[in-house]
């Protein structure tokens, strides 16, 4: 019996932006660094400075789209980011919670075909 081993948030966020940039040229989108291992003195001066938890990983300002990354299996969202989302929507953005690269793709083409 073989397992294949699932791919890291980063790794599937990588493969999407890579994408995007080469489908998209002409639209920016860009991450929002919010989660990583950081000293007790950095977190606290990026919360001083507005860092938010939750906060989708990224955005795509033309299209007012935000996506938050995941696993393709097992990632899940946290209280925080359930409730940032909700307040996204409230206040008309998009949001797409995608399961890997290529379930962030499909959402992303779809989104353009429903706007």
């Amino acid at each position: 019996m073989t397992t294949t081993k699932i791919p890291s948030e980063h790794y599937e966020q990588a493969v999407l932006v890579s994408w995007f940039r080469i489908k998209y040229p002409h639209v920016l989108i860009f991450a929002i660094p919010n989660g990583g291992a950081r000293s007790i003195t950095t977190a606290a001066a990026l919360k001083v400075e507005g860092v938010t938890k939750g906060i989708p990983d990224l955005f795509v300002p033309e299209w007012r789209l935000w996506i938050e990354m995941k696993r393709i299996k097992g990632g899940v969202l946290s209280p925080e980011q359930k409730s940032i989302t909700e307040y996204l929507k409230s206040v008309n953005y998009a949001v797409i919670i995608a399961k890997g690269a290529e379930d962030a793709k499909l959402q992303i083409l779809n989104f353009l075909t429903e706007v």
